[in-house]
Parts: structure tokens; C-alpha cells; sequence
């Protein structure tokens, strides 16, 4: 899937899709509940009131720059906490490849925030080591996020993801770390939107009076337009992930604002009472 801004195209590169097997995200999101918003219905959602959603990484190329944002999982990963993330063998880099954007032409690599589901082509296995994927690349990673990810992942899933993922980042001197609010480019600047995870960022896209917006997690599925408070059960502090939601969607609600989820496709925010809904972008 591709999509244009002004002078960016931003292309969508899927690692993997699943529907219905959201209940671990998304606990509080029941068929009914799926059936009482028809217009989730067919894009982000079946007839049988079970969720859509996706794995993918979004390439932005602007007239100077070539990003990726968010790596997806990875092939050949060990100690995820689900297991069937556990030593994948997908086609990914042939599928960015085949796309036009082979892995030594992306000149930077932004990653949203450091969950395993947003770093895992970071790096790839190669001689038994670790090393990084886009070895032309700058990774760009938030400053707070990298700090909190370094000092707080005790727990073996996490240990796994930062010391595979991320570690062997920063030891090739590929990292930069950078402000939530940080202007990446002429057409490209953050927006902090914690709560998933302590420094969380959305990419703010503009180009000849075209918006785009790159949620990343602060909305896991469009669903979390209708009920902004429910909250993932990934969310470190979920009272926190519901303010950047409810503040990002009354920004870009009602605009020509093109809207792309870090786990869904795109749309644009429209407001529906009191609460949002996802308009799909008909292709």
C-alpha cells in the first residue's frame, strides 16, 4: 500500500496480519462491541465483529530523505514473551527490496518507541552476532524511551528485545537519541504522545499543505476512536496513553489530515458526538 503527501510517499511494508486474535492488546473489545460500530466494518474489522490488524513498517521518502519507521519483529528473535514471535522467517527485507527501498538505500530508521514489535529489523543475524539491518543508516530513537528501556527491562522479554534489537545499535554508533518533539526533517517532526510507553512518539508528516500523521501505538486500532479509554494492556500507564489519544485525535479530528496506525491502515479522524470514528481512505 502506498500513499502520497505533497512531495512524501509513504509505503506500507507488511511483516504480518492477524484478525480476531486481539484479545491480549485489547481485552475490553468483544464482538458486540465490534457490531455496534458498523463503520469499522470491513477494513479494521470482519462481520463477525473480530479485529483486523497488522505488523508492518511505513517508508517515507522525501525529496532528500529515505526513513523507516518502526521495524516490525524480526527474523530468527529468541525470548519474545508470544511465542509464535519466537524464530520467524519471513520474507520481509525481499518484500522492502521489491518495493524499491533495499535495505542499504534507507539513510535512517525511526522507531516510534523500543517495543519488540516496532525494533525487530533493526538488526539481523548474521555469522551468529547481531548486527545492524540498515547498516547506512542513522536509528533514530527518543531520548527518554532509550533511557527508560535501559535502566528498566529486568524482565526476560524485554532483556531480550533491548540487548538484540537496540544494543547492537548503539555499540555500532548508529544511534542518535532525540527529543519527543524533535524535527527530524523540512516535512517530518515528532509529537510525544506517551503512555504506551514513557517517551512514545507520533510522526507528524507535511508537505505542500498536505498532513499526514503516523500514529505508532498511541492507538492500537481504530477502535480506541470510539472509547479513547480503553487502554492496551501493553500501555505502561494508561491513564496517560487515554490523554495522548483523546489529544491526539481533537488535533487532527475534522482535517484533510491523512491518518496511518501503527497496526492498522489509513483513514481520517472524523468526529462522531462525543467521542471519534475512522473513516477508511477508499484506495
Amino acid at each position: 500500500m502506498q500513499w502520497t503527501v505533497g512531495k512524501v510517499r509513504i509505503t506500507q511494508i507488511v511483516e504480518g496480519r492477524s484478525v480476531g486474535s486481539t484479545r491480549f492488546i485489547l481485552p475490553q473489545v468483544g464482538p458486540d462491541d465490534v457490531k455496534a460500530l458498523p463503520w469499522l466494518i470491513p477494513n479494521f474489522a470482519n462481520e463477525e465483529g473480530r479485529l483486523k490488524m497488522s505488523i508492518h513498517a511505513l517508508v517515507v521518502e522525501t525529496p532528500t530523505r529515505r526513513i523507516i519507521v518502526d521495524t516490525c519483529l524480526g527474523n530468527d528473535k529468541e525470548g519474545r514473551g508470544v511465542s509464535t514471535w519466537n524464530h520467524l522467517n519471513t520474507p520481509f527485507l525481499q518484500d522492502l527490496t521489491e518495493a524499491g527501498y533495499a535495505p542499504e538505500s534507507i539513510d535512517t530508521v525511526l522507531c516510534t518507541h523500543l517495543h519488540v514489535d516496532h525494533v525487530g529489523w533493526n538488526t539481523k543475524l548474521v555469522d551468529g552476532k547481531w548486527a545492524p539491518t540498515f547498516a547506512n543508516a542513522r536509528y533514530i530513537f527518543g531520548r527518554d524511551e532509550y533511557s527508560y528501556w535501559k535502566d528498566h527491562s529486568e524482565r526476560p522479554e524485554h532483556v531480550a528485545v533491548f540487548n538484540d534489537s537496540v544494543k547492537p545499535v548503539v555499540d555500532a554508533g548508529l544511534a542518535d537519541l532525540v527529543a519527543s518533539d524533535a524535527e527530524l526533517a523540512d516535512e517530518i517532526t515528532l509529537i510525544p504522545t506517551p503512555g504506551h510507553s514513557p517517551g512514545h512518539m507520533s510522526v507528524h508528516i507535511r508537505s505542500e499543505g498536505q498532513e499526514a500523521l503516523l500514529t505508532g501505538d498511541a492507538a492500537h486500532h481504530p477502535v480506541q476512536m470510539a472509547h479513547p479509554d480503553w487502554a492496551s494492556t501493553a500501555d505502561s500507564d494508561p491513564a496517560q496513553s487515554t490523554r495522548s489519544r483523546i489529544e491526539l485525535f481533537t488535533r487532527f479530528a475534522d482535517t484533510d489530515t491523512l491518518v496511518i496506525g501503527g497496526h492498522y491502515g489509513a483513514g481520517h479522524i472524523r468526529r462522531d458526538g462525543e467521542v471519534w470514528r475512522f473513516d477508511a481512505l477508499q484506495n
